[in-house]
């Protein structure tokens, strides 16, 4: 592998020989699964339900910081809450095998939720509350936090760094993205310190599935501290559903409301970093491939009206 492409060496073959090395015997049948930041693939599995094989991309985790993902998935498991954990084999989740690190986990399908349902939000508001009940026990040790500097500052040096960026537009990008930071660091500042926990980190509804028992989350892979109300804004597409999501929660832990004012910055850092991590990752043959519209003049021109009107919206 090599930084360049790393996944070029993640054959079909050997992603069944990964499979094959924890006992099990794969029938051949592979899908890929929509993820850019690592490769997921469900695998067939003779006689038994088919598993998901999760290859996480090389140097952007340390080992320690995938093991307390996969630590909080058990324990949210063993809490009874509906997540998916990585299976253990000879005592380990963290498995390697042709200089991939990877995990495999059991299958479970389902839909997206509906939110515009008043009784599924409240349900969701209540399980992420039991979430952060168990996220509230200890904290982690080497999985970062939901700040600045990873969210803004690494994100946006990754664009001034990158050729994606049209050279004529370099400086129109880096004054909005300074005056948004600055709003940013502002408001930070206005709102004062909130209790941060372990989060899902990336509670969106493609992350959580729903059948006719209910939901369950899944992908811990960006799971870190910060406040609860990370886990809730993504979810609530106006006012009125994220007082559903807070009345389920509620029900089950105390919200602390001033975190409502940071729901602003969290989109706004959320955006900067999502072009920040395409300009990371566009050596990585898949990103040209699914973000095509980022190698166009126009999208960074649009990018860039976004962060003003996002600067606007904390001002």
């Amino acid at each position: 592998m090599s930084d360049e492409a790393p996944y070029a060496g993640l054959t079909p073959d050997l992603v069944l020989d990964a499979v094959a090395a924890c006992g099990l015997w794969p029938d051949g049948r592979l899908l890929a699964l929509n993820s850019y930041e690592n490769r997921v693939w469900q695998v067939g599995i003779e006689d038994a339900a088919p598993v998901i094989a999760k290859f996480y991309r090389p140097a952007r985790w340390s080992d320690e910081a995938i093991g307390e993902e996969h630590a909080f998935a058990q324990e949210l498991m063993d809490a009874e809450l509906p997540v998916v954990a990585p299976l253990r084999f000879g005592g380990h989740s963290l498995l390697q095998h042709g200089g991939y690190r990877y995990a495999l986990s059991p299958r479970h399908g389902g839909r997206a939720p509906s939110l515009e349902s008043r009784e599924q939000l409240e349900w969701l508001g209540r399980l992420i509350a039991r979430i952060h009940s168990v996220g509230a026990r200890t904290p982690f040790g080497h999985r970062g936090r939901l700040d600045r500097a990873t969210m803004v500052l690494g994100p946006v040096q990754a664009v001034l760094d990158s050729s994606l960026l049209p050279g004529t537009l370099a400086g129109h990008y880096r004054a909005a993205s300074t005056r948004l930071d600055d709003a940013i660091a502002r408001r930070l500042d206005a709102v004062g310190p909130v209790h941060t926990l372990r989060l899902h980190g990336d509670c969106h509804p493609g992350n959580v599935l729903w059948t006719d028992a209910g939901p369950h989350f899944v992908d811990l892979d960006d799971a870190r501290a910060g406040p609860a109300v990370q886990d809730l804004w993504m979810l609530a597409n106006d006012e009125a559903a994220m007082r559903a999501l807070l009345d389920g929660y509620t029900t089950m832990r105390d919200f602390d409301h001033t975190e409502l004012a940071l729901v602003p910055v969290l989109r706004a850092m959320r955006q900067l970093h999502h072009a920040g991590w395409i300009a990371q990752r566009w050596h990585d043959p898949a990103f040209p491939l699914a973000f095509p519209f980022a190698a166009e003049p126009r999208w960074w021109e649009q990018h860039i009206a976004d962060l003003h009107e996002l600067a606007d919206d904390l001002e």
